[in-house]
């Protein structure tokens, strides 16, 4: 239960200093994933849990349909949210399967009723709605371009648009095999960064600059153009959908373990007030969850004052329309459905 708390004194509103706290999402692979809530789709054969080791055991491979491991957020995650992921990575190989030119390995944040559609194709367009941590081995494309391994966070908009640095070159990064690699993304919605380290034994591997997705002149995003991503997933992407000589692809091989998602909290912002004789709570919500005000006289009691209402994208609104005379105290309990 995540709760967001007002208070309200004698005709005076007064913000309380409670918030609800950020969503964390665990996974240390020492029980069965699937009974935490994580799926699979497409060829689940890539998916293999290692009880032993505690690990997922993940084969990326283009040749396959586009297949992931995820789980439902229970919300929907835009540019204007913070989120931050990490995970430790060992990979034994990785390489451009059966082609020149690299697809990228993937994990992180992608809309579930676009990934599933049959049209997703993420080594051509349309694949909209991403945010996460590809990683491409190295490679070529015809006649002989050379296409370096890279490492970077990848952002695509909801209009399939793709951010897109001007100078890949300070990404370029050949991942190690067979060594313990820790994995850490992090984007900040006030400035639109996304920060990449990936580090063994807390030794950098390499210093990444920060993505700026807002920035024109080295992609396409814009003030104007957005992603919505509501679920988290290991993703090994089809090569369909693209046309000679131009075909990437990727065959790899390695284990994840100890994965941490940090998410918003479903509801922010909170400003409270008297509207009308009324004491209203505004707040920024997500959708996929239920929120409800609550009014306590003596904080040992809670009594909901508004119906369930269902989450929407951006602001609500809930209101007591049967304050006390003298004083009450007010929380929002924002739960899921």
């Amino acid at each position: 239960m995540k709760t967001i708390s007002s208070l309200a004194i004698a005709g005076l509103s007064v913000l309380f200093a409670a918030s609800a706290p950020a969503i964390t999402i665990t996974e240390s692979f020492t029980n069965d994933p699937a009974a935490d809530g994580w799926q699979a789709f497409g060829d689940t054969n890539l998916f293999q849990w290692d009880s032993t080791n505690h690990v997922l055991d993940v084969t990326w491979d283009s040749s396959k349909p586009n297949s992931y491991f995820y789980m439902p957020l229970g919300a929907m995650l835009t540019k204007n949210d913070d989120f931050s992921f990490s995970f430790d990575l060992t990979l034994s190989q990785a390489g451009t399967g059966d082609s020149t030119g690299p697809l990228s390995m993937a994990l992180g944040f992608l809309n579930l009723t676009n990934a599933m559609d049959p049209g997703f194709e993420r080594g051509a367009e349309p694949s909209p709605n991403i945010a996460e941590f590809d990683y491409y081995p190295d490679g070529f494309f015809p006649p002989d371009y050379p296409s370096p391994a890279t490492a970077t966070p990848g952002f695509v908009d909801s209009t399939s648009s793709a951010y897109a640095p001007a100078d890949l070159t300070p990404y370029e990064l050949e991942l190690p095999t067979n060594v313990l690699m820790h994995i850490a993304l992090t984007y900040t919605a006030s400035n639109q960064t996304a920060a990449l380290t990936i580090s063994t034994n807390g030794i950098p591997l390499a210093q990444f600059p920060s993505l700026v997705i807002n920035d024109s002149g080295n992609g396409q995003f814009t003030d104007t153009n957005d992603y919505q991503v509501d679920m988290f997933s290991v993703s090994s992407y089809s090569e369909a959908g693209q046309y000679p000589p131009y075909v990437a692809s990727i065959f790899a091989q390695g284990s994840i373990g100890n994965l941490v998602v940090n998410l918003p909290p479903p509801a922010q912002n909170l400003a409270g007030s008297f509207t009308g004789g009324n004491w209203q709570v505004q707040f920024s919500a997500h959708p996929n969850w239920l929120f409800i005000l609550e009014r306590t006289v003596d904080f040992q009691t809670w009594t909901a004052v508004s119906p369930a209402v269902s989450g929407i994208m951006g602001n609500m609104f809930l209101s007591d329309t049967n304050a006390p005379t003298d004083k009450g105290f007010y929380r929002v309990r924002a739960q899921r459905p």
